[in-house]
């Protein structure tokens, strides 16, 4: 990869973002968050002293919602392109086809009033719980202004 020079105020002009892939691309290494966002404080010309300890957590967060960056084992961030996903295609789908398919029903010798007959129709105004509501008032509310 040929290395590319920015200058200050291209640098300076650009986000938190563009300068860390800047700098993961040049240096074509992964980096730990701290050491990534210093070279991003240093190369933008802003004071480490001041922005580092302030900046570091809404950094963190850019790059986790930055696709072009992956998080990789013990606190290394790269760029996503170094970085293929490996896909196990040779899963045990074979072993699948072969499972036994075991019958849970109930045997025929069950007690028969176990059984529930779905045929026999059912009748909503034979519902016991509609006779709570037999005692309540229903209001108008047009009635009650008139008064």
């Amino acid at each position: 990869m040929v290395k590319k020079t920015l200058s200050t105020e291209e640098l300076e002009s650009m986000s938190y973002t563009d300068v860390a892939n800047y700098v993961l691309e040049q240096n074509n290494k992964k980096m730990k968050i701290e050491d990534l966002f210093m070279s991003v404080i240093k190369l933008r010309g802003d004071d480490p002293d001041k922005i580092f300890e302030s900046k570091i957590g809404d950094f963190f967060s850019l790059i986790s919602t930055d696709k072009r960056f992956v998080m990789l084992d013990k606190g290394y961030w790269d760029l996503r392109v170094n970085h293929k996903n490996k896909i196990d295609l040779s899963s045990d789908d074979e072993e699948d086809d072969d499972e036994e398919i075991v019958d849970d029903t109930i045997d025929d010798d069950s007690n028969e009033d176990d059984k529930i007959d779905y045929d026999e129709s059912y009748d909503p105004d034979d519902d016991p719980d509609d006779d709570d509501l037999s005692g309540l008032v229903v209001i108008d509310n047009d009635e009650e202004t008139e008064e």
